[in-house]
């Protein structure tokens, strides 16, 4: 079983910046792809960005792009996403989700493991 746990979240003003880390246990993390997803109030939860495996291709909601960056430390078995630029409707729960395979999907129907999600506030 592979365990997820996300922490960096916190409440911030509009224009700043936070980094989530997604720290993994089990065997097959380096072969796992990962994502985050959020949910933000009223909303189903949405995809923000991936990363396969070993970090060679990377995707991200056009919500997001240029402004967050999603990156990988396989010797940490870790997972970050740097969020700069951060705006009232980035306010949500993000949520780690890995899927045992190289390569990434945007659905989040397609990840096997889920961590418990950080609440990430950004007020105007």
């Amino acid at each position: 079983q592979v365990q997820l746990v996300e922490s960096g979240g916190g409440l911030v003003q509009a224009g700043d910046s936070l980094r989530l880390s997604c720290a993994a246990s089990g065997r097959t993390f380096s072969n796992s792809a990962v994502a985050w997803f959020r949910q933000r109030p009223g909303a189903e939860r949405e995809f923000v960005a991936a990363i396969t495996a070993g970090g060679g291709a990377v995707s991200y909601a056009d919500s997001v792009k240029g402004r967050f960056t999603i990156s990988r430390d396989n010797a940490r078995s870790t997972v970050y996403l740097q969020m700069n630029s951060l705006k009232p409707e980035d306010t949500a729960v993000y949520y780690c989700a890995s899927r045992p395979t190289i390569y990434y999907a945007t659905r989040e129907g397609l990840y096997d493991y889920w961590g418990q999600g950080t609440q990430v506030t950004v007020s105007s």
